[in-house]
This record gives structure tokens, C-alpha cells and sequence, in this order.
């Protein structure tokens, strides 16, 4: 369909989709492909370039996964991103070594050849790291003059000691001393680092270099075309067939059925399950935005009483999303059962929660945790999934949400996690619980509101801490719960740093917490980044 396309070869990377992401971002159509690809299939595909994903075994292990040294053969650009980087030089006759200090973090990467892949490099760097960061570390670490820095974000536990015949290294950091390679004949190059994640701060533009002045791709893929393509698989998906569509009155799912919806009109059904674990009010503006808005047909379920009960002496994060998600199917198939004609269950599920759930390629990304729609479906549910938006990122979805006309107040909310407040509370759940949290949650929100914060937040939430503390109200002692609040700045949820609140912000949303929720005589803030954090507590 494109005819400038990059072939993303996943050997089991957390962030492979990222990658996809940031070419997506350039104008350049992408695809995904597992490691064991055949070369007949790599020549099937016809890439304009080629890209190896990081991944978290080791080249010289037994069962790492490889490629076909074929591929070297094709004359297409190739870049390698960490694990893809030792894979190149592993296979063609480099040495790749255990570091005796792992890499992880941010780096500062020293650039002796910028006339490549790492041309217009910024030297920018975070405030704190640069602070950080000692004059040694961001001296010359070789006899090459250095021309430019540039901050990298590093996470490996081997490094590339030997280059193979043909590359030259063109940048070094303290954790990897060839931390960029180049074989500028062949077009093929190696990055420790990855360039993919927010933490490197020209790592966009470094990719940018590779797929448009190496590879010469055309800026030819936008998210309109993602639109159409999704309206037409849809519409041979689906048939005459009935879909319903979960909502949860988040962004995901809302746009998941603005875009059923345009492919298959009435055929669609949204069913909302209002499982008692929403945010304040938030079941009637479900109600209302998908009746009014929308004109679709809606079904109202009220099943507080039967998820709080399910839920009842469980304690386990896995669990709780396991036993949301096989209810919550449980409930659909009861309503299903009342439609003619059904065969589809839509959901807003996206990659984070694939990623972070299970690897869909390769099978040798680490499960982080498991998503209620990933994880926690059962193996005998009636209906086939229908996850047009699989491949996107939060973001994303936005961008789409706008190509398909909704409103800005509907796809500028806050990611809201499926099995709602349930894991924003750790421990046993209650209905006192839920009520304190709704209420925390409820303040937290409108006072980032207030101060016309809200946009600059990627999401702010409270959770409920398993803990009391003893405190002082009205002169009289009080043994009540710790509430803590989170924010995060990111684009895409791979990773995020903290939100930095003023004292006065944070000292007047403590104190109306307080002031006002029953339960809560205590708040905290969490300035944990992600990783190593996960934004969500469970």
C-alpha cells in the first residue's frame, strides 16, 4: 500500500512499538514483525529501511532470538537499537561483552562524527542531570575531538568491545564505548542507547536522520489514513453482523465507538457497565455524552453490588484485574444474549496495555502486569474481539479522536484505567473505600483544573493507601487513611517523569483533603518516574 515503508523486526523490546510510533510520528507508514521473519517474507514487504528493536536477552545466549545474516545482503538501510545493535555486530563478526556495570538511565553521549545519523545533535540535557552529571563525565572519553553532546537513555547489561570489518564508531558514553557504529557503505548502523524514549532528547531526530536522509522515505502515512484503513477492515471484519462496544467513558473506548460507529452505523450497540468503581458522577456523563452525542444506541448496567461483591477479601492486583475482566465479559454475554445477531465485542484496548501485559510478537518481552481486556479474558468467551486501535498509543487515539470530529473535552481526558478505582486502591476493596477515594480523587481533580493545569498533566490521580496513620482534628485524636497523589508528565505512558506541583499547590490540595473527605487525615505525593515506577500503583 505505502511505497516508503520501514520494517520494524521485534526481538522483545518493552518499547518496539514506541519505535513504530516515533516513525509514525516522522510521516512514515511502519510494521512490526516478529524476529523469526523470513528473508522471502523481509522481500515481500520491500522496506525502504529496516530497523532491529532492543530486546532483554544477551546475543551469546543459547536461545536468543536472531535474524537470517541474509538480511545484511538486501542493500536496505539497517539501524540497530541496543540488543539490535549487539545483534549486528554479533552476527557479523564483532564481540559483544557482559559490562561489568549495567547501563541504565540517562547518559551523556559523546559525539565525534556528526555527519550522519547524529547530524543537528542539540547538546541539550535535563537541568538535574546536567547538575548531575560531573565535569569528568562530560569530558573527552577518547584521543577524537568531541563535536557534540547529547543526552541518550541507556538500559543494557552489555556492550558492543569489537567492531566488525567495515563500521566505525562515532560516539561513546561511559557505560558504552561504542555507543553509536556506523557502516556508512553498507547504510547499516548500531545505537546502544534508545533513541525511542523521551529521556533521549534528540533521539527523534536521530531516527528522523536514518528513515529520511539515509533511507530517503517519504512523508506519505498520517493518522487519516490509519482512519480509513481501520473504516475498511471494520467493514469486511464485522459483515452484517452486531458489534457491541464496551465503554468505560474513557477517551479510548469513546473513540473506538465514534469510530465503529462511522464504519458500521447501527449495527454498533454500546453497552456501559457502570462497575461502581468510576469516578464521581462519571456514570451519568457516560449517559449523557453517548445518548446525546453519539445517538447510538445505549445499555445501562448497574453492577456495583456484583463487582464489589466478586471482589470482596481480595487483596492481589492481578487478581482484582482478572476477576474485573472475566465479570465484566460475564455481564456482556448476558446482554449479548438479548441482541440478535451479535458476534463482536469492541474494546479501546491499546499498546501499553499489551505491552505491559504480554509481548503480542515475540513472546520475549517480560509481563509487567496484566490489563483486564489483555489478561484478563477467559479462554471460552462467545463474542470475537474487535480492537481497532490495538496498535496506537494514548496519543494517538487523540489525534484520531479528532480525524473523527469529537468534541476537545472528550479526548483531552486524563487516561482512566479499565478496572477503574479498583487499582488505585491496594488491599481489599469496600464501598467505603471507593466513596473516600471518589472524593480525594474529585478535589485533586478540579484543583488542577483551577489552576489551569490540567493539559500540561499526561494524568493526575489519588490512590487510597492500605494504611492509617494517627493524626489531630479539633483537638481530638484521629486514626484514619493515607491518600496519595500522582502526576506525570509523558506523550505516550512508556515513560513519564513527575509532574513538579508548587508547594502552595500542593499544600492547598492537601489541606482541602483533609478539610473535607472524611477518612483521609494524611496526603502524600509521589515523585516516582516511570521506570522504574509504573504510572499506575498496581
Amino acid at each position: 500500500m505505502y511505497k516508503n515503508s520501514v520494517l520494524i523486526i521485534d526481538f522483545g523490546s518493552q518499547v518496539t512499538q514506541l519505535i513504530a510510533r516515533r516513525v509514525r510520528e516522522i510521516g512514515v507508514y511502519c510494521e512490526v514483525r516478529n524476529s523469526d521473519i523470513s528473508i522471502d517474507a523481509i522481500k515481500l514487504f520491500a522496506p525502504k529501511a529496516i530497523i532491529f528493536s532492543g530486546g532483554p536477552e544477551s546475543v551469546y545466549n543459547k536461545n536468543s532470538p536472531l535474524i537470517d545474516k541474509k538480511i545484511f545482503n538486501l542493500n536496505t538501510p539497517i539501524l540497530g537499537i541496543c540488543y539490535g545493535q549487539q545483534l549486528i555486530c554479533h552476527l557479523l563478526g564483532g564481540k559483544v561483552e557482559n559490562s561489568s556495570e549495567r547501563g541504565f538511565g540517562k547518559s551523556l553521549l559523546h559525539i565525534y562524527d556528526d555527519s550522519c545519523i547524529l547530524t543537528g545533535a542539540t547538546g541539550e540535557s535535563d537541568t538535574a542531570f546536567i547538575n548531575w552529571t560531573s565535569r569528568d563525565e562530560r569530558s573527552d572519553l577518547s584521543a577524537n575531538p568531541i563535536k557534540a553532546y547529547s543526552q541518550a537513555w541507556m538500559s543494557h547489561g552489555d556492550h558492543v568491545s569489537k567492531l566488525p570489518d567495515g563500521f566505525i564508531s562515532i560516539a561513546k558514553a561511559i557505560s558504552a564505548p561504542n555507543a553509536v557504529i556506523a557502516d556508512k557503505k553498507r547504510k547499516i548502523y548500531g545505537m546502544q542507547f534508545h533513541p525511542e524514549v523521551e529521556h533521549s532528547l534528540d533521539g527523534k531526530k536521530f531516527l528522523e536522520n536514518f528513515i529520511i536522509k539515509i533511507a530517503n522515505c517519504k512523508r506519505d502515512w498520517t493518522m487519516g489514513n490509519f482512519m480509513e484503513e481501520q473504516i475498511i477492515k471494520i467493514k469486511t471484519q464485522v459483515g452484517d453482523k452486531k458489534v457491541i462496544c464496551g465503554l468505560s467513558g474513557g477517551v479510548d473506548s469513546s473513540v473506538v465507538a465514534a469510530l465503529i460507529h462511522k464504519a458500521i452505523g447501527k449495527q454498533l450497540t454500546c453497552i456501559f457497565v457502570d462497575t461502581g468503581l468510576l469516578r464521581r458522577g462519571e456514570g451519568d456523563q457516560v449517559k449523557n455524552v453517548f445518548e446525546n452525542h453519539f445517538k447510538v444506541n445505549l445499555v445501562y448496567v448497574d453492577a456495583q453490588e456484583i463487582f464489589l461483591s466478586k471482589l470482596k477479601n481480595i487483596s492481589d492486583p492481578e487478581q482484582k484485574r482478572k476477576i474485573i475482566g472475566k465479570t465484566f465479559i460475564e455481564i456482556f454475554d448476558a446482554e449479548a444474549s438479548k441482541i440478535k445477531n451479535v458476534e463482536f465485542l469492541a474494546q479501546g484496548t491499546l499498546y501499553p496495555d499489551v505491552i505491559e501485559s504480554s509481548h503480542p510478537n515475540s513472546g520475549k518481552s517480560h509481563t509487567i502486569k496484566s490489563h483486564h481486556n489483555v489478561g484478563g479474558l477467559p479462554k471460552d468467551m462467545k463474542l470475537k474481539l474487535l480492537e481497532p486501535v490495538r496498535s496506537l498509543f494514548k496519543d494517538e487515539v487523540r489525534k484520531l479522536g479528532q480525524e473523527l470530529g469529537l468534541t476537545y473535552g472528550m479526548i483531552s481526558r486524563h487516561p482512566f484505567p479499565g478496572p477503574g478505582l479498583a487499582i488505585r486502591i491496594p488491599g481489599e476493596i469496600t464501598l467505603e473505600k471507593v466513596k473516600i477515594l471518589q472524593q480525594v480523587d474529585e478535589i485533586y481533580i478540579n484543583e488542577i483544573k483551577k489552576g489551569n493545569l490540567y493539559d500540561k498533566i499526561w494524568q493526575a490521580f489519588a490512590v487510597l493507601l492500605p494504611v492509617k496513620t494517627v493524626g489531630v482534628m479539633g483537638d481530638s485524636r484521629t486514626y484514619e487513611y493515607v491518600a496519595a497523589l500522582r502526576a506525570v508528565k509523558s506523550s505516550d505512558g512508556m515513560t513519564a517523569d513527575i509532574y513538579e506541583f508548587s508547594y502552595d499547590f500542593l499544600t492547598r490540595v492537601t489541606n482541602k483533603i483533609i478539610g473535607e473527605v472524611r477518612g483521609v487525615n494524611r496526603v502524600t505525593y509521589d515523585i516516582t518516574s516511570k521506570p522504574p515506577g509504573t504510572i499506575e500503583w498496581e
